[in-house]
């Protein structure tokens, strides 16, 4: 596995103080994944768990969606070029390298940012007060945001807020594109009876990934965007966001947060 973290000098200035010193940063690097030999795509991001962040990925082309639909999957060269093999029919290469802040680009038109879910979103409920805490519990959990400052985090918790699996990446797409991909090489698809959680804004592009796990309750510590809201609306999602301490705002599907009444 490449770097997590490196270390680069750096001046640091407090008020009329001047010093230098070593600085811990998150490790942005390209992947190059291939399907089957040919180049699929390009993409940054923070290396480790790469084998989850492709096969979640796939997962959320709506190319994969169970763990024998892959049969292979290694580095070739460096860790920096992976390559999968498919037991399903191989997806069209992508046409630009996507950064660490975008997974959508790429897509040959607008109609192609909608992807078709091989499952139904689950029905599940929590307690207002389990929801809250969430936020709270993956920041306990984010080991490389507490060196570095610079990733984000995902992760999948039961409606009891039991942590399933967290992960960390410099791009907020790639996190939970690995907490999907750990589900499928765990054989634990669909996520219809989790919750995700997420460390920053809730963007269409994570809806979309939630949507084609199945997730039925998406947690995000920031505020979603007007496209997530509408997909949320669109696939029976409850959008949770601004979510600080126990206050929180449901913007889609709030009937599955069981409210408490405080006195």
């Amino acid at each position: 596995m490449g770097r997590i973290t490196t270390r680069k000098p750096i001046t640091q200035l407090k008020s009329e103080n001047r010093k230098r010193r070593q600085d811990t940063l998150a490790v942005e690097e390209p992947l190059e994944i291939r399907i089957g030999g040919e180049p699929y795509v390009v993409t940054m991001r923070t290396p480790g768990h790469d084998v989850e962040l492709a096969t979640g990925f796939l997962v959320t082309e709506g190319v994969v969606t169970v763990k024998e639909n892959i049969s292979y999957a290694r580095h070739r060269q460096s860790y920096n070029v992976l390559e999968i093999g498919l037991t399903v029919p191989a997806p069209s290469p992508r046409r630009f390298t996507t950064t660490s802040a975008c997974w959508v680009c790429g897509k040959d038109s607008i109609h192609h940012l909608h992807t078709t879910p091989h499952y139904p979103i689950g029905e599940i409920n929590i307690d207002q007060h389990v929801l809250a805490g969430l936020p709270d519990k993956l920041r306990e959990g984010q080991t490389t945001f507490d060196k570095t400052g610079g990733t984000h985090a995902a992760g999948l918790f039961t409606p009891n807020g039991e942590l399933i699996v967290l992960r960390e990446d410099i791009g907020r797409h790639n996190a939970v594109d690995k907490v999907i991909g750990w589900a499928v090489l765990n054989d634990r698809m669909p996520l219809d009876t989790t919750v995700l959680q997420v460390s920053g804004r809730a963007s269409f592009e994570l809806v979309n990934k939630a949507t084609m796990a199945a997730i039925p309750i998406f947690g995000a510590v920031s505020a979603p965007s007007s496209m997530a809201v509408d997909m949320a609306e669109e696939a029976g999602m409850t959008l949770a966001g601004f979510m600080r301490g126990e206050k929180m705002n449901l913007y889609t599907n709030p009937e599955r947060v069981n409210y408490q009444r405080t006195t």
